[in-house]
């Protein structure tokens, strides 16, 4: 076994001279160091001679890391991390530094180039191959040996970069694993493996146990149910091509393409999620939707199953439905702190309808079962009423539509009343006898809160009225609107500061003659590991609340049109959607592209 390189000694005084470390801390580290290398390596395995090999492959930086030394500046309550201490080496010592993005990540480079053990040994990984070199992550940038190994192993020139040795090991994991699962599993499609398990809460193997177990394809749908938990995806698709099956992930509102699986796991890899959902195994040639649970770090999350038969196949989309997504503080939704009291004195009322309107991906069921989460208490009877439920919340009543044996929003909605409610979420007004319905039940002493798919908040009443609502009761129940888009966030790993210019502000509206405004400084993410390259990371909502008062009433009661509506709206103080994106826009929350995209539709 080859010795480590850099030293706790000579890492310490690296990050002293750099002021990661007071002095008082650097010569703690290098007291402390032999013990807590030892501490590490019995904490990773209880095996006698695999904790001797433990403790000689920990690194200098994982050992430091492990201390947890707050950062010598100013009094922070950041600490000193591997990355930062893997990266400020590298700084030092005039070697380039790399932070693996998963997304990029070559399995056919990786697991053709050197084998599992020898990369596990190693904490070796192929990143990348060009002409003669090949590109590869280590946590130890003189190892001559291994430099040396690997070129006669590949026959190429090796160009190391440095990386955590934590983060190779967990992708050799990761990379390794899923390989292994889907190559097994293509190689017993021939055989028929059975896969059937009719469990409605599935509990996912550890990453680091699912190597011993041997059911490849249940591996390998856990592996990519585990890539997606820590990618924060909401999506996944499993899509069927002519010659392969194509992966892909949905992270902030972006597809990215993951993994190809060989065409003949994909039968089975759809089989054993639709076993998992209680879907038809044998049905290919309809539409199916189904649901199951599992957990991610104790926390349940539900999943939405659907599929549907495409040219090649059977297409699988999960929705990832993560409770600590979905539902969060009314405070925490986007709404600018100015307005908030304006929504909750919406949602606090004893009884009225309050509309949620936007687009598909807008945001509204984060919203709707935020404010849902808010009101429900012992107290009061929580009923939801919805196609399909997405996510079920033991404190709601929830009813779940099926048009084909005549339960319709508003059937559902008349048996409803007689369940006595206090509060009613009505998934979507759709037709007139359901807004008729939702107007009756708020007119009888409920809140009701239900959406519609229109663009901006006066839209809302103006289609409501299309559907032939009674405008004096529109007028007598409606409390307010929420218009509601979503934007992505700059991120903050790497914003920079950027100008707009004279054409990027005349489009956002802003009149530069008479706000004497010449030029606008924003924050724009240049684009990083940590975002993936898109400069954008999370997201976070905008919102248009306009309030029914007496002017908007009378409006109503005379027919006005959506755009007479939003101008007395405005006036009364409501800022539209463009507004409250520029605004997310100044205080550097998110960017020029995203106020625009987001906004395109909506009226200044």
């Amino acid at each position: 076994m080859r010795t480590q390189r850099v030293t706790v000694e000579e890492l310490v005084q690296i990050l002293f001279e750099k002021q990661l470390l007071t002095n008082e801390q650097a010569r703690d580290a290098v007291v402390r160091a032999e013990s807590q290398r030892a501490r590490l390596s019995l904490e990773r395995s209880s095996n006698a001679s695999q904790i001797q090999r433990d403790k000689k492959s920990i690194t200098a930086a994982e050992v430091i890391a492990s201390f947890q030394f707050a950062l010598n500046n100013n009094g922070s309550s950041e600490t000193l991390d591997e990355d930062l201490i893997v990266k400020t080496l590298a700084e030092a010592k005039g070697i380039a530094y790399i932070k693996i993005d998963p997304l990029k990540l070559d399995s056919n480079l990786i697991t053709s180039t050197v084998s599992l053990p020898f990369a596990r040994r190693t904490s070796v990984l192929p990143l990348s191959r060009s002409d003669n070199e090949l590109t590869v992550a280590v946590c130890d940038p003189y190892d001559k040996e291994l430099f040396e190994e690997l070129r006669i192993l590949t026959r190429m020139e090796i160009h190391p970069v440095l990386t955590m040795r934590s983060d190779i090991q967990r992708f050799i994991t990761e990379v390794y694993g899923f390989k292994k699962s889907v190559t097994n599993a293509a190689r017993e499609m021939t055989s028929g493996v059975d896969i059937g398990n009719l469990e409605q809460l599935f509990q996912l193997n550890k990453v680091d146990d699912i190597e011993s177990n041997d059911q490849h394809v249940v591996n390998a749908v856990d592996y990519l149910l585990h890539y997606a938990f820590d990618q924060r995806a909401s999506d996944i698709h499993i899509e069927p091509k002519r010659l392969h099956s194509q992966v892909r992930m949905r992270i902030d509102g972006v597809l990215h393409d993951i993994y190809r699986i060989p065409k003949p796991v994909h039968p089975a890899v759809v089989s054993r999620i639709k076993t998992m959902s209680r879907l038809d195994l044998a049905e290919k040639r309809r539409p199916q939707d189904g649901r199951f649970k599992s957990q991610k770090e104790n926390v349940e999350v539900e999943m939405r199953v659907s599929t549907l038969p495409v040219a090649f196949g059977e297409k699988l989309v999960i929705r990832i439905f993560d409770p600590t997504i979905l539902i969060q503080d009314t405070s925490e939704l986007g709404i600018e702190q100015e307005h908030h009291p304006t929504f909750m004195n919406f949602v606090d009322r004893p009884n009225g309808l309050i509309l949620v309107t936007g687009p598909t991906g807008s945001g509204k069921t984060t919203t709707l079962y935020s404010t849902l989460r808010h009101l429900s208490s012992p107290e009061v009877n929580v009923v939801s009423i919805e196609d399909p439920i997405e996510m079920v919340i033991e404190e709601f009543n929830q009813i779940a539509i099926h048009p084909k044996i005549g339960l319709t929003f508003a059937n559902a909605l008349r048996h409803v009343l007689r369940q006595d409610p206090d509060i009613i979420m009505v998934g979507e007004i759709r037709d007139t006898e359901t807004a008729e319905q939702a107007i009756q039940a708020a007119l009888t002493g409920h809140l009701v809160i239900s959406t519609l798919h229109t663009n901006d908040s006066a839209s809302s009443i103006t289609r409501l009225l299309e559907l032939g609502a009674n405008p004096h009761l529109v007028a007598s129940v409606l409390v307010g609107v929420v218009a509601q888009r979503l934007v992505r966030c700059v991120c903050t790993k790497c914003k920079t500061e950027v100008s707009l210019n004279g054409n990027q502000l005349e489009l956002l509206g802003i009149d530069l003659e008479s706000s004497g405004v010449t030029e606008l400084k924003v924050l724009e993410g240049a684009g990083c590991v940590h975002c993936r390259n898109t400069g954008l990371y999370g997201r976070t909502g905008v919102f248009e609340l306009l309030t029914v008062n007496d002017t908007i009433r009378e409006l109503i009661l005379n027919q006005a049109d959506a755009p007479t509506i939003l101008r007395a709206a405005r006036a009364d103080g409501t800022v539209t959607l463009r507004e409250s994106a520029i605004r997310k826009l100044a205080a550097g929350i998110t960017s020029f592209g995203e106020v625009v995209r987001a906004t395109l539709d909506a009226d200044l």
